[in-house]
């Protein structure tokens, strides 16, 4: 962490060496509320840096072969930041989101949540923290989703008065109560100290099970009472 230039994903490594251009010629599309989104966020102002999002047809992405592990087939919401590795050289200048036709609104504010994350937050790749991960049994989750990715998914849910998700009513939820690792805390590469915040990450969660079952049992994504096993 810190280090995005080296932690790549893997896979990406083996990429075609003409990958960022073919992502980066996919035709923009403009699905669900991704043209009002362009239209009033400054990314320069929020962020400090002259970047440009894109969003291209998820589907024409994922026929590249250039996504990685698949996603669940069938799903007819889903949105994904592709990783700016793989375009930086062909457009430097944009980041590109993949999205369905049918995107929902928590879907791809998530998404925006972690563009701007990367642009001005935590700077860190979705994904970037697997291998801590792996080595220590840490959820994804914890990693992927520092405060500053929720400082800027609660700022995206007011701005565009979207209802967030279960999962990402979790995350604010958390958020909210000064629970969730830092950028900061994360770039330290201390794995016992991380471990032991996320111990106290899912406890907090366990006694607090009760008000987050209410919080999010009418929410999209709801798959029963919350035990803390998830975030």
């Amino acid at each position: 962490m810190g280090r995005e230039h080296e932690l790549v994903l893997r896979k990406s490594e083996r990429l075609p060496e003409d990958a960022g251009k073919r992502i980066s010629e996919l035709p923009e599309v403009r699905y669900g509320r991704t043209g009002e989104i362009l239209e009033r966020l400054d990314i320069e102002s929020l962020t400090g840096r002259r970047m440009g999002i894109k969003f291209v047809d998820y589907a024409r992405y994922r026929d590249l072969g250039f996504m990685g592990q698949e996603p669940p087939e069938g799903d007819r919401e889903a949105a994904l930041m592709i990783n700016p590795k793989k375009t930086e050289k062909s457009d430097p200048d944009n980041v590109y989101i993949a999205v369905t036709p049918g995107v929902g609104d928590s879907t791809l504010i998530h998404q925006m949540a972690h563009v701007l994350d990367y642009l001005g937050g935590s700077r860190f790749i979705p994904g970037s923290g697997t291998e801590i991960s792996m080595q220590t049994g840490i959820p994804i989750e914890h990693l992927d989703h520092p405060k500053e990715f929720a400082d800027w998914l609660d700022y995206l849910k007011q701005k565009f008065e979207v209802e967030l998700d279960a999962e990402d009513a979790i995350v604010s939820f958390l958020n909210e109560n000064e629970r969730l690792l830092t950028a900061d805390q994360i770039r330290t590469l201390d794995r016992a100290g991380l471990l032991v915040h996320s111990e106290r990450i899912m406890r907090f969660m366990r006694d607090a099970g009760s008000q987050i079952d209410e919080l999010i049992r009418h929410r999209k994504g709801y798959i029963g009472p919350q035990k803390g096993t998830k975030h």
